[in-house]
């Protein structure tokens, strides 16, 4: 037992930089043991602080257990119905003031397409597969966080570095559809030089600096899942056209029916993604490339 507690101490002072001395003064030991703190309380103390700190081998920026990646679906809760009860399809409109915008689609968080929300973007005469292995040429994107999809890729590098005749969409050619965050400021401030934001966004409402860019050629896009953010947000179709399948939430089947909307070049999807279920099918034709943002 002594030799089991020796090396179990020398085990948590080298990772969390903590000896038994050091747990003993903790406050939440205290609260836990209310007398002095005994020798059999450190075993049952230490893994319970090990698994819920970092640890100092790890880098800073992961645990000690990675969570599943749907585990945050577990602990929802409950969705209030109202966001989907008597929608029957997305609307399409235009020219739609900030205030009857957020009056009508924000505050019920009820999908809208908006059909000239990007029509007079640069971004659809600029962007292409070219225009973005050009911009991040000399660009550290390696903690951008990627989505392959149903693709063999691991990182926008590669997606970058395909065969010019898969990356065309060339007849023969493998399949495929990506998304990825921006995460470099270098390559934000020339993207946004090709789009603004929505004009129908109030003024008070804050446009999230991180942007979300999806890319590929015809086929499935993104799996039916729901995002886990804090604002809904805006997905702009800056090239070819999307099917969205919204779905409402599990609680909400007996009351709502899935929808479905076609995205059109030059249109803006808004729906919030940490409410409504969604599902992307690319349609065939020209390279999609969506870009969007959360806002608040």
């Amino acid at each position: 037992m002594q030799k089991a507690e020796k090396r179990l101490q020398a085990l948590t002072q080298k990772y969390s930089g903590f000896s038994k001395h050091d747990y003993s003064k903790l406050d939440v030991t205290n609260k836990i043991f209310k007398k002095p703190f005994p020798k059999t309380a450190f075993f049952l103390l230490v893994p319970l602080l090990l698994l819920t700190t970092q640890i100092n081998f790890f880098d800073s920026s992961s645990c000690l257990i990675d969570m599943p990646s749907d585990s945050s679906k577990w602990f929802r809760e409950p969705e209030s119905c109202d966001i989907c009860e008597g929608v029957t399809e997305v609307p399409k409109i235009k020219n739609i003031s900030p205030s009857e915008f957020y009056s009508n689609f924000v505050t019920s968080a009820k999908p809208v397409v908006v059909t000239d929300g990007a029509t007079t973007w640069p971004a659809s005469q600029k962007f292409s597969f070219d225009f973005f292995k050009n911009l991040y040429a000399n660009s550290d994107s390696n903690f951008c966080q990627f989505f392959p999809y149903k693709t063999e890729f691991t990182s926008l590098e590669e997606v970058l570095e395909m065969d010019p005749k898969r990356a065309n969409l060339e007849p023969g050619q493998k399949p495929w559809y990506i998304g990825w965050s921006n995460c470099n400021d270098n390559a934000g401030k020339i993207l946004r030089e090709y789009y603004n934001t929505p004009y129908f966004l109030p003024n008070t409402s804050e446009n999230i600096a991180l942007n979300w860019i999806f890319m590929g050629g015809p086929g499935q896009g993104a799996h039916m899942h729901v995002d886990n953010v804090q604002y809904p947000s805006w997905q702009a179709q800056i090239k070819g056209r999307k099917l969205w399948r919204l779905a409402p939430p599990p609680e909400c089947l007996y009351k709502c029916q899935e929808i479905q909307v076609i995205v059109e070049s030059g249109e803006i999807i808004i729906v919030d993604t940490n409410r409504w279920y969604h599902q992307t099918f690319i349609l065939p034709g020209e390279i999609s490339i969506t870009i969007g943002a959360e806002f608040d």
